[in-house]
């Protein structure tokens, strides 16, 4: 379940208004639904400032799960892990604390993933066609290296790399 629009909308009001975002900001997992989209569109302008671009980051959904259920943390630092892209030393163990075995969070096994990417779809996919027809969407490959992913990314937005 993700957190209610108006949750998310007020939480993102408020921290935006901070003195340190107002020469621009960015936001990771924000907007998620077309109503929080269009509440941002309004709380930008009335603000006179303006949304310039979103990234929409694509990869195929059996690498999504793959890469979403590897993810694995200390219960005792919690050091987050991915065993396919930033593994422990040990593949099992916390490098920070060698005795104690890494754990997988209930919302990173494979099937919560796949619920995960069904609520995508109704809730979140439709963002895709919002941003686009207003000329602001910028979809970028993620299969490869977390190297060549920022790559195009950083491309993507206009950004020296």
């Amino acid at each position: 379940m993700l957190v209610s629009d108006h949750i998310m909308i007020d939480l993102v009001r408020e921290r935006s208004a901070h003195e340190d975002a107002q020469p621009g900001f960015v936001l990771d997992g924000f907007p998620r639904t077309v109503t929080q989209a269009n509440a941002l569109d309004s709380m930008l302008q009335s603000r006179e400032q303006r949304l310039d671009v979103v990234a929409g980051l694509e990869a195929p959904r059996e690498e999504l799960t793959r890469r979403l259920s590897a993810r694995r943390e200390c219960p005792i630092c919690k050091r987050a892990y991915n065993l396919v892209s930033a593994p422990p030393r040990d593949g099992q163990h916390c490098d920070d604390h060698a005795q104690t075995l890494l754990v997988q969070r209930e919302d990173d096994t494979e099937e919560t993933v796949r619920r995960r990417l069904e609520i995508y779809d109704r809730q979140t996919a439709p963002l895709l066609s919002y941003y686009q027809g207003q000329g602001r969407l910028r979809e970028v490959s993620a299969e490869g290296s977390m190297d060549i992913v920022y790559q195009s990314l950083s491309q993507a937005l206009g950004c020296r790399v």
